[in-house]
């Protein structure tokens, strides 16, 4: 049904608490991270999570770009030995151990019971109840086990689409890329069966969760447009971290009408104060050509949200580059000629800084000018369109005659 809420099981955020508190470079983060951590831990009863945590030696990052953080023997060990949330409390892994086992008693006791005295779709909702809780409590292997279990028993398409997204969510959780693929393809498979306009826009979010993860910002950024309107997805991220990654993507992909657009959509517009400044200012400057400030921001963004995030992280330094590429073109495409020195002002950085960074671009083909480096001058050398138009119907012109001959081969 579209107005059913799914549960934001297993919870995409403990995984990432997990990830800052083993990541050396956000040792800032640690102590908050450690307290939010336990605090989730408990309040989902995640026994079998927390074990593991004392007994898996390295963490996953990305869930499918960089699924191990490389970690040296000595801090592994140090891992094992402690974890990342001090040395394991006996008292609080029994109370755990304890409130699972009872649990899961009363559930399988009402799988027995459905499927003694009642029909099939109370066996699917009881199998579907077990697998949610296993799912809850972060036990791997049995949660994927009973998900599958629980789609084979149920018919319904809505219900077997929302058992298809708890398997792609257990994938982002563990970073299981196969489990990913498989699932999002099912539910795939599942909606052009029959399901309905919300899950229809649920899978548009999960869709472009998993492109942003294998650095695949130009497909993943209409879909994230195109869900901004009817966003329900909360089971896998809240509102607010899905417009900034819209805003984040958008930004890098879309142009700057089509950015402008974005920025004044209402649901943007709405949730401005609730997303991280840095992110909101990255968009508006560009759009606006406040370049300086629009570095700033960058700088900003690259640290305080890629940098701290399992999902964007390993896509930091790409980013970066990629819209610094961005902006000098979109500056130098107003322009036939331009001083390195007003180049340079506009950015906010030195003139030999500037310098040397569009050198690189440029001897690797992602600027088309040229820097007279004597009078301090970038000339602009933009492709001629009349001259692409030329070759490619030169090209279509001999793939045409190519054609003709081999069918009049065939004819006479």
């Amino acid at each position: 049904m579209a107005d059913e809420t799914i549960p934001p099981y297993p919870n995409l955020s403990v995984a990432e608490l997990s990830y800052r508190l083993l990541a050396s470079s956000l040792a800032h983060l640690h102590h908050t991270s450690q307290v939010a951590l336990l605090d989730a831990i408990k309040a989902d009863e995640m026994g079998p999570y927390y074990r593991s945590l004392y007994e898996t030696p390295s963490i996953t990052i990305n869930p499918l770009a960089s699924p191990r953080l490389p970690q040296s023997p000595r801090l592994m060990r140090a891992q094992l030995e402690a974890g990342p949330l001090g040395r394991r409390d006996e008292t609080l892994q029994a109370e755990l151990d304890d409130k699972n086992t009872k649990e899961l008693a009363k559930l399988e006791e009402r799988i027995e019971e459905a499927e003694k005295t009642e029909g099939e779709s109370e066996i699917a909702e009881a199998w579907r109840a077990k697998a949610m809780y296993l799912t809850r409590i972060g036990e791997k292997e049995k949660a994927i086990e009973a998900q599958k279990t629980a789609l084979e028993k149920n018919a319904g398409v809505g219900s077997r689409i929302d058992i298809a997204l708890s398997l792609v969510r257990i994938g982002f959780f563990f970073a299981l890329p196969d489990l990913i693929k498989e699932y999002l393809t099912k539910a795939e498979e599942f909606i052009q069966k029959g399901g309905d306009w919300d899950r229809r826009n649920r899978l548009k979010v999960y869709k472009a969760y998993h492109l942003l993860s294998i650095r695949s910002f130009a497909p993943a950024s209409p879909l994230l447009i195109d869900s901004l309107p009817t966003f329900t997805a909360t089971e896998l991220l809240p509102l607010a971290d899905f417009i900034s990654l819209t805003l984040i993507c958008s930004t890098l992909v879309s142009s700057r009408p089509e950015l402008q657009k974005v920025l004044k959509s209402p649901e943007v517009q709405g949730t401005l104060s609730e997303i991280p400044e840095p992110v909101g200012v990255l968009a508006s400057s560009l759009c606006e050509s406040q370049y300086d400030k629009f570095f700033r921001s960058l700088a900003r963004v690259a640290e305080e949200e890629f940098r701290t995030s399992r999902l964007l992280n390993v896509h930091r330094r790409w980013f970066v580059r990629e819209l610094r590429v961005k902006a000098y073109a979109q500056l130098l495409e107003s322009y036939k000629s331009l001083t390195l020195e007003s180049l340079a002002r506009a950015f906010g950085v030195s003139e030999e800084w500037i310098d040397e960074e569009l050198v690189h671009f440029i001897s690797s083909g992602r600027l088309n000018c040229v820097v007279d480096r004597v009078n301090g001058v970038i000339e602009t050398n933009r492709p001629s369109t009349k001259s692409a138009r030329y070759e490619a119907v030169i090209k279509q012109g001999d793939v045409l005659l190519n054609s003709i001959q081999r069918l009049s081969k065939v004819l006479y």
